[in-house]
């Protein structure tokens, strides 16, 4: 007979998707500490039983477009801020894409965003990325910044998409099929993988700022209108990355 700790190696090792096999092996072991231990991962195992409930609803929008070979989700990171760029995502996946967890980037840990960056790197067709900085927000406002961010990472695609799903929006000046979605970060696959990359992207390039400019805090605020990003503000006044037609309330310019 199995020992219980050559079970749990046993479980341990198991993916998640034959996990269920495995637990069904040891019904009939009578052991407390086995029972407990089947407890523990049939757990696991309906959670993962959920997670590709969830993930399957993601991918709605997409297979309603089956004679689509390359369904792009877009979206946006950095509209609200006082300081730093907007940036745009563009991703197409693969329509077997393997992908877990991925949700609306603002409902993930950090440490989640970063992992996630790293796999949709990975597995996606293609990857493009737009940043618009904090002098041509001021020029042309925050929309058109954010329509020329996502024009950018569209055209940075390695391809042509021939769908594009949007978080909400419908950008001007691209002569490709356009669905807007509301909330679409947290209905679509794509726009969600697309929101992931555009956080995580500006995050990194506020964590730089704030190498640049510590005095106003970039790599806890990310340039958002905390009340001490506010306060450093008003003492110091703006630094090159704040976006003037934004922090007019707040101090001189």
């Amino acid at each position: 007979m199995e020992s219980i700790a050559q079970i749990k190696k046993k479980l341990e090792e198991t993916s998640l998707k034959d996990l269920f096999y495995t637990i069904d092996q040891y019904k009939t072991d009578e052991r407390k500490g086995v029972q407990k231990l089947l407890l523990q991962y049939e757990k696991k195992w309906n959670s993962y039983q959920k997670e590709l409930e969830r993930i399957s609803q993601m991918w709605m929008f997409e297979r309603q477009h089956p004679d689509c070979t390359a369904i792009c989700g877009i979206d946006e990171a950095g509209r609200g801020p006082l300081a730093g760029p907007v940036v745009a995502a563009a991703v197409i996946l693969p329509s077997n894409c393997d992908l877990f967890y991925v949700n609306d980037s603002k409902q993930l840990s950090a440490k989640k965003r970063e992992l996630l960056f790293e796999e949709i790197q990975k597995k996606a067709v293609s990857v493009g990325v737009g940043i618009v900085s904090a002098e041509r927000i001021d020029e042309i406002n925050i929309l058109q910044a954010t329509y020329e961010a996502m024009r950018m990472a569209v055209s940075n695609l390695c391809i042509t998409p021939d769908l594009l799903l949007n978080d909400a929006v419908t950008i001007p000046q691209i002569p490709i099929h356009q669905i807007p979605i509301i909330k679409g970060d947290a209905k679509s696959i794509s726009i969600a993988a697309a929101s992931i990359i555009a956080k995580v992207t500006r995050d990194r390039m506020m964590l730089d700022y704030h190498e640049l400019f510590p005095e106003y805090d970039f790599a806890s605020n990310k340039g958002y209108g905390s009340a001490a990003h506010i306060q450093s503000l008003k003492q110091l006044g703006p630094c090159p990355i704040h976006r003037r037609t934004f922090i007019k309330n707040f101090c001189e310019i």
